[in-house]
């Protein structure tokens, strides 16, 4: 069949689908992760016209730091133009059409320190407010040039909780708009005040959705994280709010519910708190990558079972734990946001912040993972994962993005557990025999409702009720 022909057809379901059908059993066809023309329409209606994180604002600290962001054919530069001011401009000369900054080879971005941009092709050169500032032989126009022909082409930026967006689309809402409700559920994480531990990127044989949709959910715990069952439960939660979604983890048996239980922060499994919750704490900061809990938080929780007398109730043990963790890191001068257990319960474990960002925070740190595509190519991605914490003023360690073969040696265990997955599943979807996807209603909501919002926005997508 015609792939464009198909494309248009499938839209009939997509527009049908609401909210409340997400609880629903659902399947959605392979044509978002295969089609080169949906990859077509994601370049012309989603990329052009939504914000996106492109950086952190502590990668350009002074006057004349940039960084490039590029999506698809699009560059953008982001620059720290003036003390506490921040501009975005497209990455092109308005002479001839030349990029400005060159991404190096291997290389994910471009980022540097200068008090202009000159074009490498007729010098062109402009100042970091987008001001054309030299022309070379600029007589020859007789006077036709003027400020707005010559002036970079701007592009709309906005920050939170210490990221960088820029949007392409002059007339987009507001950034704040578009975040809501996941920022105002997030904010008392206070994410402006963390700082990269380490950032890492590679290239993976896949769509970018398939690698994101990898980080949205904990259903795959069981199948492909099998060694951390040993240390704590899985079952999960996920729950759409508008562009966004969280997931949690979940218990079947209310009586067993707490609010902490939804977190990373949580008690492990097995009879005695105390143990199990230094056993899983250890066992995800060594097998990922250092990372979705904190030095700190490991070695409270190692302390538990001496600080705290056999059968203490799993919600005293966390309560004593978080203390002391909090205490621990205030004495080296790593203040905690106050977050009340509610807040931490509403927030859950990890977030889905539309269109190609996924976050998993805690209290003092946070995970975080964005895809992009590879050129034109729907079955090639760029993954990008980096971790932040709280550390003590001026001992942030020095970072940058660096290339990492996807590699438990590189990533860690459970990273790389996920890596496993990314091609296998990209040309699973290209098989005759597979008719579809059957999410789990309860546990990979977020997934479905991300289809929900690409269908909506794009125009074509095949969301369905399985029953109709």
């Amino acid at each position: 069949m015609n792939r464009q022909i198909e494309l248009d057809g499938i839209m009939k379901h997509a527009g049908n689908i609401s909210v409340e059908d997400l609880f629903e059993p659902l399947t959605y066809s392979v044509e978002p992760f295969i089609s080169p023309e949906y990859a077509q329409a994601e370049r012309d209606l989603l990329w052009p016209k939504m914000w996106q994180m492109a950086g952190r604002v502590e990668e350009i600290p002074e006057v004349g730091n940039y960084f490039t962001y590029d999506i698809c054919e699009d560059s953008i530069i982001v620059v720290r133009n003036a003390p506490g001011s921040i501009k975005a401009f497209h990455n092109v000369c308005s002479h001839r059409g030349r990029r400005l900054i060159d991404t190096p080879a291997g290389c994910n971005n471009a980022s540097g320190a200068n008090g202009r941009f000159i074009c490498g092709f007729h010098g062109w050169t402009y100042d970091l407010n987008g001001k054309n500032i030299y022309i070379h032989e600029e007589l020859d126009w007789k006077g036709g040039l003027t400020a707005e022909h010559t002036c970079l082409s701007e592009v709309r930026v906005d920050t939170w909780g210490g990221w960088i967006y820029i949007n392409m689309d002059p007339d987009c809402v507001s950034l704040r708009e578009f975040l809501e409700p996941a920022a105002s559920i997030l904010d008392p994480f206070e994410f402006e005040k963390m700082r990269y531990k380490w950032r890492q990127w590679v290239i993976f044989d896949c769509n970018w959705k398939t690698a994101l949709e990898a980080f949205m959910e904990p259903y795959h715990v069981a199948g492909t994280h099998t060694q951390m069952l040993n240390h704590g439960d899985y079952y999960a939660y996920s729950e759409a709010y508008g562009l966004h979604g969280v997931s949690g983890f979940d218990q079947r048996d209310p009586e067993l519910q707490m609010k902490q239980s939804s977190t990373i922060t949580r008690a492990g499994k097995g009879k005695d708190p105390r143990i199990s919750t230094y056993e899983l704490q250890n066992e995800i900061y060594t097998t990922v990558n250092n990372a979705s809990t904190t030095e700190t938080l490991v070695n409270a929780a190692k302390r538990l079972v001496d600080e705290l007398p056999e059968g203490t109730p799993a919600d005293q043990v966390i309560k004593h734990w978080l203390a002391s963790a909090r205490a621990d890191d205030a004495a080296r001068g790593v203040i905690w946001p106050t977050i009340t257990p509610e807040q931490m319960a509403k927030a859950g474990l990890a977030w889905h912040i539309f269109p190609n960002m996924s976050v998993l925070q805690g209290i003092s740190f946070a995970l975080c993972y964005r895809t992009r595509p590879y050129g034109d190519n729907p079955n090639k991605c760029i993954f990008e994962s980096y971790a932040m914490e709280r550390f003590p003023q001026g001992e942030e360690p020095k970072t940058e993005w660096v290339y990492a073969e996807p590699t438990a040696e590189a990533w860690g265990l459970v990273l790389s557990q996920d890596f496993s997955n990314m091609a296998a599943l990209q040309k699973g979807m290209h098989s005759r025999g597979f008719r579809g996807t059957l999410p789990n209603p309860h546990q990979e909501q977020k997934v479905t409702n991300f289809h929900r919002n690409l269908a909506n926005i794009i125009g074509a997508g095949s969301l369905r009720l399985l029953n109709k």
